[in-house]
């Protein structure tokens, strides 16, 4: 095929970050990731113009999949935090906002990039090492004896997600059943190294969310028609399995390249029927009770098996099957010639399950650390947007248990970093300037930035005009009304931090975020009594954030070093 027209040359531009079209673009992503941020966070829906399905959203990796980005600086920031979000599935917006406030405040200052790079890179340290540490404010240690801590965690992940449209009581509910889920995951018998299970999500469109539920073992979904062909088995003891990952439908797909050679007058059809029967024979005769195919079974097969009451269900999936392999206890039977007693699984029952107007085969493992979670909501958007919530839940649960400690969220966490920063900047400097050719000037701007995005990033938080506080003693969040009153009494309006973990009732003095304040240093070593003590707290997984604002401030660095950009415009 020939070119209709020439290659055109690529086009390589210097200082990308100076042109007004970077400036906009970086500007319009931090926009549409600030209006999303957070429980009071505005929905967007995501389509195309060639039609197709709409997704309703707040979600980063939803909304990064959906976005189409065009500015290379912008590409390798949404890159970034796309990567980000597929290991750790959560803090992909904060990660997002928080880059592009850096590179915003940093391109104000007027210093050279290398001078902000490496003085970012000892600010972060100074954050890493202050979250890490034993004395950290906003920190605290999971406890696994009791379920208060992981419960606010999920819940928080929960309601930070508008688009679940679930109320408080429904909140509650799937808190329960993903903590459960989760819990089930676990081996009885831990130990040093543990090895967790799985939980199955399967959604089921169009009920309450209130009939959401936690079985032990596998769900597979099967038609009415599948379901009045399988006979019924009671059996006192467990039941064998046979799990196949090759079709079972007589077809020769299977056979690879090269040239296959049929002698005259015989049947490649009925040569494999005779195959497949050879097989339902020794199935028949080593006291298979259920056979479970990754792809088809032949109906000849079918029919053969049901004759000789073999369960036989088909269509599994490959998603699937790894999850099977565990609850029966087997690998995967990947030929069609003999197979070996070791090949085959056993579970511990199995029955028929039916949830709204769908059918399931339901197969109770012995041991085996899998579940199903099967989760109900209103509609198609509202079911998809809480399958991918409950993920994130599951995955910051398991993060938990590498490192056991959860940071405090709404906002708190930020402020209280600002605080902290702003207190050893200006009291500490000599630490930040030890061997390194830097003024004193140039590291309370760099500073100051990073506080400033900072603080931009805890007041994304409010969506409706509030106006944020922030305390002299903890450096906390504290969000009230707009357009106060000049005579007012500030212990009576925020009854609690954004976190929920101190009350306003103690004497404290507030000033606005982000107004001229002396550098004060906040409370450190956060006391378990005070954690205990609140009912509901609002948590932030401590692996996700600490990993993104690693992501935030790395990222946001690479930009700013970015001096050339080479594009190909064919």
């Amino acid at each position: 095929m020939y070119r209709l027209e020439a290659k055109k040359p690529s086009t390589c531009s210097s200082d990308p970050l100076s042109g007004e079209r970077a400036r906009a673009s970086l500007a319009a992503l931090r926009g549409l990731l600030t209006s999303c941020y957070g429980p009071a966070g505005r929905l967007k829906q995501l389509h195309n113009g060639q039609g197709g399905s709409v997704a309703t959203t707040s979600q980063s990796a939803a909304l990064l999949a959906g976005l189409p980005v065009s500015h290379p600086t912008v590409k390798v920031l949404t890159a970034a935090v796309r990567n980000h979000v597929a290991c750790f599935s959560d803090g992909g917006l904060f990660t997002a906002i928080l880059c592009c406030n850096l590179v915003e405040n940093v391109q104000r200052l007027g210093l050279t990039p290398t001078t902000v790079i490496k003085l970012n890179k000892h600010l972060l340290s100074l954050c890493t090492s202050y979250l890490k540490s034993e004395v950290c404010a906003c920190r605290i240690p999971v406890d696994f004896s009791s379920t208060q801590i992981l419960l606010s965690l999920v819940r928080s992940i929960l309601t930070s997600k508008p688009a679940c449209m679930l109320i408080a009581k429904e909140v509650d509910h799937i808190s329960t059943l993903i903590l459960r889920a989760f819990l089930l995951t676990i081996p009885e018998n831990a130990q040093e190294h543990i090895i967790l299970g799985k939980s199955i999500i399967v959604p089921l469109k169009g009920q309450r969310v209130i009939d959401s539920a936690v079985l032990p073992g596998i769900l597979i979904e099967v038609s009415e028609i599948q379901l009045m062909k399988i006979l019924p088995i009671k059996k006192a003891d467990s039941f064998k399995v046979a799990l196949f990952c090759v079709s079972l439908s007589g077809d020769l797909s299977d056979t690879g390249e090269g040239t296959l050679l049929v002698s005259y007058g015989v049947s490649l059809e009925n040569a494999a029927l005779d195959r497949l029967f050879n097989l339902g024979k020794q199935l028949v005769s080593d006291h298979v009770d259920l056979v479970l195919c990754q792809k088809v079974i032949h109906p000849s097969l079918k029919q053969f098996l049901r004759t000789h009451r073999v369960v036989a269900v088909d269509r599994i999936g490959v998603s699937l099957m790894e999850p099977l392999s565990k609850v029966a206890g087997t690998r995967p039977i990947g030929s069609l010639g003999s197979i070996s007693p070791s090949s085959y699984g056993s579970v511990k029952d199995l029955c028929i399950a039916k949830f709204g107007r769908k059918h399931f085969f339901h197969l109770i493992p012995n041991k085996a650390t899998i579940c199903s979670l099967l989760l109900c909501n209103r509609n198609d958007t509202a079911c998809d947007e809480l399958k991918l919530t409950c993920q994130t839940a599951l995955h910051a649960l398991q993060l938990t248990i590498k490192d056991p400690y959860v940071l405090l969220g709404g906002g708190c966490t930020e402020t209280h970093l600002v605080a902290y920063i702003r207190h050893k900047t200006r009291n500490e400097p000599e630490s930040f300037l030890r061997d390194e050719r830097y003024s004193q000037s140039e590291l309370q701007l760099t500073a100051e930035a990073f506080c400033s995005a900072l603080e931009s990033l805890a007041g994304s938080l409010e969506h409706d005009g509030g106006e944020i506080l922030t305390d002299g003693k903890y450096g906390h969040f504290w969000s009230v009304q707009a357009n106060l009153p000049s005579a007012v009494n500030w212990p009576d309006l925020p009854s609690r931090c954004g976190c929920g973990l101190y009350s306003s009732q103690e004497e404290l003095s507030w000033s606005f975020l982000r107004s001229a304040r002396h550098p004060f240093p906040p409370q450190t070593c956060l006391s378990l009594e005070a954690t205990g003590s609140a009912d509901t707290l609002t948590l932030d997984c401590f692996t996700a954030k600490l990993s993104g604002l690693q992501v935030a401030v790395e990222t946001a660095s690479l930009i700013l070093d970015l001096s050339c950009v080479i594009e190909d415009t064919n």
